[in-house]
């Protein structure tokens, strides 16, 4: 065949194929549209995001499908980021930073002053100072958080700002969260190997693994008793090598591990539950790391029931996870570990 008719074959199948491809493409757009109107009043998404006013990481609210998003900090002489609602919602706890500072995505809970303020960023009160009260995470009623140390875990009372107890690290040594029921600590530590979920029990210091190798971001689901975290697992293609991060979830037990969403090309990471476990909220990078040393990453919505969801073609990661529910994926703006909550925060200062 010469090579004008191979020209033609080409044309004629791109012609005859187009109209599939736009019919899913339509599909695409019709499922993402009804998760859309199905999130859109469920509360409100907090997360951190660059200004286009002033070019530095503020605070953001908005509801679930994008709409009335709003900058809540507004900082230009500062730059925010990890924001986490206190367990009623009345509160907003989260780092403040020097202008100009490069949020580390692995160190972001040692850098920076720890900030309360009003669940909608009014009244922010400084609570420490700089790298004071590191990866600090509420207690189940507010009053208390658990703050990650070089040297120990410490609780914290907010009132008195004292310590009222403190446990060994036991190789913890970032993205530290205590469970909604106050049982349990996890976070990312080098028991066994760098790189590895652990679970602690508040109660007796004792800690289990829940996932071993290139694990990182642990977050609770609402119930304490599962755990969401992102992962590289071994020996997959691509990413230079090292594969792509995906987001996974297993329980506290370390057992029954179960891919959330993937995808070729994309690293996922900002995994979190909505408050009442139906939803998942991540953030997809091309880069490793999430983004926060630059302008972050589009946030991203799914159902819980959706998974296994794996993203566009993906044909090495769907070599390894062949049966998948590839539900719809709302995709919002670019920003950097987003929080939910189903209570009505939005009102303006």
């Amino acid at each position: 065949m010469t090579d004008k008719k191979i020209q033609i074959a080409f044309v004629l199948i791109s012609v005859l194929l187009s109209p599939l491809v736009q019919a899913r493409q339509n599909a695409s757009n019709e499922r993402e549209a009804q998760l859309a109107k199905e999130v859109a009043g469920k509360g409100w998404i907090v997360y951190a995001a660059r200004s286009s006013e002033n070019g530095t990481w503020d605070l953001f609210l908005s509801r679930p499908d994008g709409s009335h998003r709003r900058n809540i900090t507004n900082t230009p002489n500062f730059e925010e980021a990890g924001p986490r609602f206190s367990p009623d919602s009345a509160k907003l706890l989260y780092r403040r930073f020097p202008r100009d500072t490069v949020i580390n995505h692995d160190l972001w809970g040692f850098q920076g002053q720890l900030i309360i303020a009003d669940a909608n960023a009014s009244n922010p009160v400084v609570i420490g100072g700089d790298r004071e009260y590191p990866w600090a995470s509420w207690s189940p009623d507010g009053k208390q958080i658990a703050c990650l140390t070089k040297r120990a875990i410490e609780i914290v009372d907010l009132t008195t700002k004292q310590v009222i107890r403190r446990l060994p690290r036991k190789g913890i040594y970032q993205q530290f969260f205590w469970s909604p029921d106050g049982k349990w600590f996890c976070g990312v530590a080098n028991t066994a190997v760098m790189w590895t979920i652990v679970r602690m029990d508040v109660a007796t210091g004792d800690t289990n693994i829940i996932h071993k190798f290139q694990s990182c971001t642990p977050d609770w689901f609402p119930d304490s008793r599962n755990i969401i975290y992102a992962s590289r697992p071994p020996g997959q293609p691509g990413g230079n090598g090292y594969g792509f991060t995906q987001l996974w979830a297993g329980d506290g037990e370390g057992k029954h591990p179960r891919l959330l969403y993937g995808e070729d090309g994309c690293h996922i990471y900002g995994g979190a539950l909505s408050p009442d476990g139906k939803y998942v909220l991540f953030t997809k990078c091309s880069e490793d790391g999430g983004g926060s040393e630059r302008s972050g990453a589009p946030i991203c919505i799914m159902r819980l029931q959706d998974a296994p969801t794996i993203g566009g073609e993906s044909r090495d990661l769907r070599r390894v996870h062949p049966i998948t529910k590839d539900g719809p994926v709302l995709q919002l703006v670019d920003g950097w570990e987003p929080y939910w909550t189903y209570v009505e925060v939005g009102a303006e200062k």
